[in-house]
């Protein structure tokens, strides 16, 4: 059922970003980066749940449309951080308010249970990336 309810969420979600030019990984990552902060690979291929092959071409793709940038991470020089650019903030600012509406719609479905599906839902995320991404049906 996770799954299934996921694909119909996606659906929505990547009918709003396609028509721009963006899959939902894609957003998934400006998204993230839109802190500010700077984030290592490692995290954000973390954060999508991606193998690093995958990421790489995620990223490829946001830095040949001009709205992510790589910078070696000055304190570790091993490690290379994601950043939007300006371009890549005004299209998250343009994107955001789609996204959230679609989300809002869909959790919209279930009423008043949608706080409980949300916690329920952070907290089985939480418990499979302790697991090292794996869920464990042993405990």
């Amino acid at each position: 059922m996770l799954v299934q309810a996921e694909r119909q969420v996606a659906r929505s979600l990547e009918a709003e970003l396609t028509g721009d030019g963006f899959t939902l990984d894609q957003w998934r990552v400006l998204d993230l980066l839109a802190d500010g902060e700077g984030h290592p690979m490692s995290e954000i291929a973390a954060a999508l749940v991606v193998p690093g092959p995958t990421l790489t071409k995620i990223i490829d793709k946001l830095v040949d449309s001009a709205v992510v940038y790589r910078l070696v991470d000055v304190r570790d020089r091993r490690r290379v951080l994601g950043f939007l650019s300006d371009h890549g903030y005004a299209v998250h600012e343009r994107l955001a308010p789609r996204v959230d509406r679609a989300e809002s719609d869909a959790l919209a479905t279930l009423g008043t249970d949608a706080p409980l599906l949300v916690e329920l839902l952070t907290r089985l995320a939480a418990a499979t990336s302790l697991a090292d991404g794996r869920l464990s049906t042993r405990d």
